[in-house]
């Protein structure tokens, strides 16, 4: 692989509480997913966000949520598909409105956190998703798990798909990921993630936390932004990237 894309979740401060430092990850990242408000972000926030991914020219993606701020977006909700369907649509379309006043366009949707982890294996909630973004705007990309089978249903229903890993959580033998209750779910050591995701890009594999090797096909990296030391986890990816002849760019540039 000569080049891959990093992305990372953006904009999801909200009021008076930060989080994560977009300013600071928009240097290292090809893409940013945008909170659309239903887990995390307020407008002024998201905003001045999106503003700052135009001026470094990364690529802008909806990250789209079940309505959950209080838990982060990180709870399971056993919504329908018209509720789904509508939510989707509601955040692409609040993210588009805001891309278009700073004089971008949103290229991608990435779902955030529960609605991510259920859908990559309900078709149900999966396919609701799917039609909420070719209601909306059918050239825009899904981002998902690698190996999911969200993947094909997407690429079934007509939509262009990215398939993503990510790099500072650990994985299952299955290529699911950890789930965040288990110890040595997320990782922390920059050098150990940016090694691991250097084999990523060289041979397509990961070490599960069982210490088996699984095959990974991914073309996009995530970086969570909200991640203790996820700045310098990015930087720290980059570097190897760069040092080793990959060029980081986003997946919508190709």
């Amino acid at each position: 692989m000569t080049a891959i894309d990093l992305n990372s979740d953006l904009g999801e401060s909200y009021g008076a509480w930060p989080m994560g430092d977009d300013a600071a990850m928009l240097a290292v990242v090809s893409s940013a997913n945008v909170a659309c408000g239903f887990h995390a972000g307020d407008p002024v926030g998201i905003l001045k966000t999106v503003r700052a991914a135009a001026e470094k020219d990364v690529s802008i993606g909806a990250h789209v949520s079940y309505p959950d701020r209080v838990g982060f977006g990180r709870r399971d909700m056993d919504v329908t598909s018209a509720e789904l369907i509508a939510d989707v649509i509601y955040q692409i379309g609040a993210l588009k409105g805001v891309a278009a006043a700073a004089g971008v366009t949103v290229g991608y949707v990435k779902p955030h956190g529960a609605l991510y982890n259920r859908i990559a294996h309900d078709p149900k909630q999966g396919q609701a998703v799917i039609d909420g973004i070719k209601a909306i705007d059918p050239s825009l990309v899904l981002m998902g798990l690698a190996g999911a089978p969200i993947l094909d249903l997407a690429r079934k229903s007509g939509l262009n798909v990215v398939a993503e890993a990510f790099a500072d959580r650990a994985y299952m033998p299955d290529g699911q990921l950890v789930s965040r209750r288990e110890p040595g779910a997320v990782l922390h050591d920059t050098q150990l993630i940016a090694k691991r995701m250097l084999q990523l890009a060289r041979e397509g594999t990961l070490q599960a936390i069982d210490g088996s090797t699984i095959r990974i096909d991914a073309h996009s990296i995530c970086v969570h932004g909200d991640s203790p030391g996820a700045v310098a986890i990015a930087q720290e990816i980059r570097r190897a990237f760069e040092a080793d002849g990959i060029t980081v760019r986003s997946f919508l540039s190709r």
